[in-house]
């Protein structure tokens, strides 16, 4: 392999250093577990009684504790499409351990809430909350001591980094994650987009609106385009916890099953009682989540993720920060272009080549680490070959070496531009990210007067009065993790993008969110620290003079005494109550900070 880029290798190295303590004592935690053994040995005979009474005919062999037990740990429901398709894979997985001579049972079930369904609706703020209750209830599920391996049934936006958050605390054990797929193509992204501009703009009616959004989202498997789901199936490949060229096969498909039938084979393998132990603490290392960073930077991939990342690998004792995300973003040149950054979804994606050419080009101009564990093997190498479906079974064949659609997909020599898709911004307003991969050139630098907002809704109605007549940056405040969840604000894109067809100079800055799908819009977003508690967003006036600058990686307020002026104290009564709203009020009390990760349980 060829030498290691001089920046991924520095920033693995800082990341290994400032994580030396944390890292220690999480693999000394993981060791000392995994040496106890197998979980069943420690339970007594009325402990594996209760585990194994509804089991039928997998009770003599359960309780012989000989042949691994797989624990299932579901984010199934059929509201959300993504997630639709693992309502047949339990059946499947336990077929499958029956015929390698072992078990495998549904450990437990972990919430699963559609961001699609909640943009722009009081429940987007039980949103990013979320992600911690599923990493809570997935170690209620393997609290029961009786698995040798997980199994980790989930694709979208909070479930992913929530269910690794659990499979980290529970290390000691393997695990491997099994996609679902995305949803076969259906009305075009950007043809959905333009509908979505003329509703706002008040040209169609809603009759017309409904159609389009219902002929694009049309079946089971994630949505097409490459947001927050699909960014997690790609850091699954990079980061070695699915199986090589899984994450984007469609549902309900010979190959899509036989991949799951392949996974829980691989699962057994890696047990104690298997024949190669592989525990998800020996996977998920600095490494790892470096290899994860770099495939957002060149995929283009989520915002959402520049959060859960952190929260992810501080679960295992790795410590991330934005300077590692601005450092890599800097090294790793843009190879592919799906919706929002370009016309193709994840399906034209993946016919081009996909993952595995992708990280065949990065692996050969050194921008990955190829010598990690991963859930099939040693070496990402691996993950550059590609599934065939040869008499009813996954076979591996070597990737495509050239791209099939360079529209879509180009070697690094060739890339879309040199560096990869976000950018760190700091200033006296704080310190956030931007996804600049779909934002324009000329879009990059905006400095305009400020119009503070306190809710998307606001900003919604002044667009309705025609009182954005001039460049603008849009100030979106006390939409923080402490103040209401930090709810993603994707309603804001279609407004904002009408503006900027109309030739107005438009940015927005916000303690909040936006959409994996965040597009053509400069948007500073996560900025930190939030506007709850005197962060300095709270102290913009409207008419300020803003700066946001993604080429130097600044955001500044340029209005004379800024920094002297007392900070806002909203009234925040209303976020406490409604839609479950009252649950996660002690969330919003002790979260952390954005640029840590927002997380409530680690």
């Amino acid at each position: 392999m060829p030498q290691l880029n001089d920046v991924v290798a520095r920033v693995t190295d800082r990341i290994r250093e400032r994580s030396q303590d944390t890292r220690s004592t999480y693999l000394k935690r993981m060791a000392q577990a995994a040496e106890e053994g197998p979980r069943r040995a420690h339970l007594t005979c009325g402990n594996q009684a209760h585990a194994y009474a509804a089991m039928a005919g997998d009770q003599s062999r359960l309780a012989e504790g000989r042949a691994p037990n797989l624990g299932i740990v579901t984010a199934y429901n059929d509201m959300l499409s993504a997630h639709q398709p693992y309502e047949r894979y339990p059946e499947l997985i336990r077929e499958t351990a029956r015929k390698n001579g072992a078990t495998a049972q549904v450990a437990g079930g972990v919430p699963a809430m559609c961001d699609g369904v909640t943009q722009g609706q009081v429940g987007m703020e039980l949103s990013l909350f979320s992600r911690d209750v599923i990493a809570l209830a997935a170690g209620v599920a393997l609290s029961h001591n009786t698995y040798d391996a997980a199994l980790y049934l989930g694709v979208c936006d909070k479930i992913v980094p929530g269910l690794i958050i659990g499979a980290a605390t529970f290390g000691y054990i393997p695990g491997l994650f099994l996609p679902a797929g995305p949803m076969t193509s259906g009305l075009p992204n950007d043809e959905k987009a333009r509908v979505r501009k003329e509703f706002a703009k008040g040209n169609i009616g809603r009759e017309e609106l409904m159609k389009a959004e219902m002929a694009s989202y049309h079946g089971p498997g994630t949505c097409t385009f490459y947001g927050t789901a699909n960014s997690n199936q790609m850091l699954m490949e990079f980061m070695g916890l699915h199986l090589p060229g899984s994450s984007f096969v469609n549902p309900n498909t010979p190959l899509r099953d036989a991949l799951t039938v392949a996974g829980a084979e691989q699962a057994l393998a890696n047990t104690l009682l298997g024949n190669d132990y592989r525990p998800v603490s020996q996977i998920l290392d600095e490494r790892a989540f470096v290899n994860g960073i770099v495939g957002l930077m060149a995929t283009g991939g989520s915002t959402n993720l520049v959060l859960h990342l952190p929260a992810m690998a501080r679960a295992a004792g790795v410590l991330l920060d934005l300077q590692d995300f601005d450092d890599l973003s800097s090294a790793t040149p843009l190879l592919a272009k799906v919706y929002p950054n370009g016309l193709a979804d994840v399906n034209h994606f993946h016919a081009a080549g996909g993952l595995g050419y992708m990280i065949g080009q990065l692996l050969e101009n050194g921008l990955l680490h190829e010598d990690v564990k991963t859930a099939a093997g040693d070496g990402l190498n691996r993950y550059t070959q590609e599934p065939k479906l040869k008499e009813g079974r996954v076979s591996y064949e070597p990737g495509p070496r050239a791209s099939q659609n360079e529209k879509i997909l180009r070697p690094v020599a060739e890339a879309f531009q040199p560096s990869g898709g976000l950018k760190q911004l700091k200033g006296n307003l704080g310190h956030g990210m931007m996804k600049v991969s779909a934002v324009a050139p000329e879009l990059h630098v905006i400095e305009a007067k400020a119009r503070v907002f306190e809710s998307q809704q606001a900003v919604k109605e002044a667009f309705q009065k025609n009182e954005f007549t001039e460049d603008t940056v849009v100030v979106v405040r006390f939409q923080g993790p402490s103040a209401n969840g930090m709810p993603e604000l994707h309603n804001l894109t279609p407004t904002l993008s009408v503006l900027l067809d109309r030739g107005l100079k438009v940015a927005l800055v916000t303690d909040g969110r936006m959409s994996g799908a965040s597009g053509k819009v400069p948007a500073a977003i996560h900025v930190s620290p939030e506007a709850l508690g005197g962060g300095p967003l709270s102290k913009v006036q409207d008419g300020d003079l803003i700066r946001v600058d993604a080429t130097n990686g600044t955001l500044e307020n340029l209005a004379e005494g800024f920094a002297s002026r007392e900070a806002r104290q909203p009234d925040l009564s209303d976020n406490s109550h409604g839609i479950g709203r009252e649950l996660f009020e002690p969330f919003r009390r002790v979260v952390g900070h954005a640029d840590t990760g927002a997380a409530v349980v680690v």
